[in-house]
């Protein structure tokens, strides 16, 4: 059996789900190929199923957010994509990527500079993840972070500036899927499903 990481091909909604999907690939002994930011969920869905034809012969992933578009995970992928070829692996966050960043405690509290204490226990659970990691920044005792990650005054967004770019820069260098999978099951089972994928295709 051949030793190299099998090639993995990827669609995302955004820049941050690109940094989670790369960070997870490493995680499981797999490389990223083409990864495909399409600019929201709409377009995903739109996408699906060439995705999927092209999953029959190479390895696929395919990360959306839950939101509330469902009740649940299984639900949305069923409505999704029914019938997922052999090679592809598509996941669901529950109910946004950032749940995951959030079950690192440890580093996403260092990161943001917050006390512990203040990071939930149960991200899988919260109503609205994103507004959560902009509440603890908003709590943070660096400025920096503050001024990038909280939306400013009548400025009608939910996030700051730079709310992304200092995600991607945490789910690169600092976020342990290792760690955050003992804390979110829905990222437990996108990394065991990864992880299947890339057993499946060593060598690719």
């Amino acid at each position: 059996m051949s030793n190299v990481p099998p090639l993995v091909s990827a669609a995302v909604e955004g820049g941050v789900d690109e940094a989670v999907v790369r960070r997870l690939l490493a995680e499981v002994g797999a490389q990223p190929g083409a990864i495909h930011v399409v600019g929201g969920k709409p377009h995903l869905k739109d996408k699906i199923r060439a995705y999927n034809h092209a999953a029959a012969q190479h390895p696929w992933v395919v990360l959306v957010d839950l939101n509330h578009e469902e009740s649940c995970a299984p639900a949305l992928r069923n409505r999704w994509l029914p019938h997922p070829a052999r090679l592809m692996c598509f996941r669901v966050a529950v109910r946004e990527v950032e749940s995951w960043l959030l079950a690192d405690r440890q580093s996403i509290s260092q990161f943001l500079r917050v006390a512990l204490a203040r990071v939930p226990r149960n991200p899988d659970s919260l109503d609205d993840p994103k507004r959560t990691i902009v509440d603890l920044a908003r709590r943070s005792r660096r400025r920096e972070i503050r001024e990038d990650m909280v939306p400013r005054p009548d400025s009608g967004r939910s996030e700051g500036p730079a709310y992304a770019s200092r995600l991607i820069e945490y789910s690169l260098t600092l976020w342990r899927p290792s760690v955050a999978v003992g804390h979110s099951d829905s990222l437990r089972r996108c990394s065991d499903a990864l992880r299947t994928l890339a057993a499946r295709c060593q060598g690719f």
